[in-house]
């Protein structure tokens, strides 16, 4: 199994690394990806060297696609240099799975890769998808992640942790999910509880509508 994951500067660290851990427990095959290869700095500061460029495009069993800072998101978004949506579209057309966690349904929506589907994303960034991408449908309920046809979105940041054991069953089955859960030991249980809040607002105020 090939997990493609394109990266950019400023994407966040779990929404890369922790899914990627789990799927190299499932024996998949994670491949990095950039516009440029070299040093990607994550937005917490850690640099991670991407071996891969945007050149190539194959088919795969997912395209993964992470969150990352409001200023990364908009330069991918509204700068004249769209190479990363063009390579979302044109990987997503080889993809088995067109997946997203946090904000990277952002990214999904502006490529119009969601557009007729059902989806999730970070709560606080819900507000803009309704607004600007009114062909996305999103999921009742901010549940952890969503599944509609070949589309799998995640919430927040997190949430990709779940999503991934989702992806592994979906492509692996039921009993390599639950071994990778077991050798993980994931198994949640915070030691604080608290609600999602409400929100009307979000808080990429930089981002312009989508063209």
């Amino acid at each position: 199994m090939r997990i493609v994951i394109p990266v950019y500067e400023g994407v966040d660290l779990l929404d890369v690394c922790g899914p990627s851990e789990l799927f190299s427990w499932a024996k998949f095959d994670v491949y990095l990806t950039a516009s440029k290869p070299g040093l990607i700095k994550f937005n917490n500061g850690f640099e991670i060297c991407v071996p891969n460029d945007f050149s190539a495009v194959t088919a795969c069993d997912a395209l993964w696609t992470p969150g990352g800072d409001p200023d990364a998101l908009s330069a991918l978004i509204n700068g004249h240099d769209q190479t990363f949506t063009d390579f979302l579209v044109a990987q997503a057309a080889v993809s088995t799975y067109v997946c997203s966690v946090c904000e990277g349904a952002l990214l999904l929506a502006h490529a119009k890769l969601l557009d007729g589907f059902t989806a999730t994303t970070h709560w606080a960034f819900i507000p803009y998808l309704i607004e600007h991408f009114p062909e996305v449908t999103i999921a009742d309920g901010h549940p952890r992640f969503c599944l509609d046809r070949n589309r799998l979105t995640g919430g927040g940041i997190s949430s990709g942790l779940d999503e991934a054991l989702r992806l592994i069953e979906l492509l692996g089955g039921t009993a390599l999910a639950q071994s990778v859960q077991q050798t993980t030991q994931y198994y949640p249980d915070p030691p604080v509880s608290s609600a999602i809040p409400n929100v009307i607002t979000s808080p990429m105020p930089k981002l312009k509508a989508n063209a």
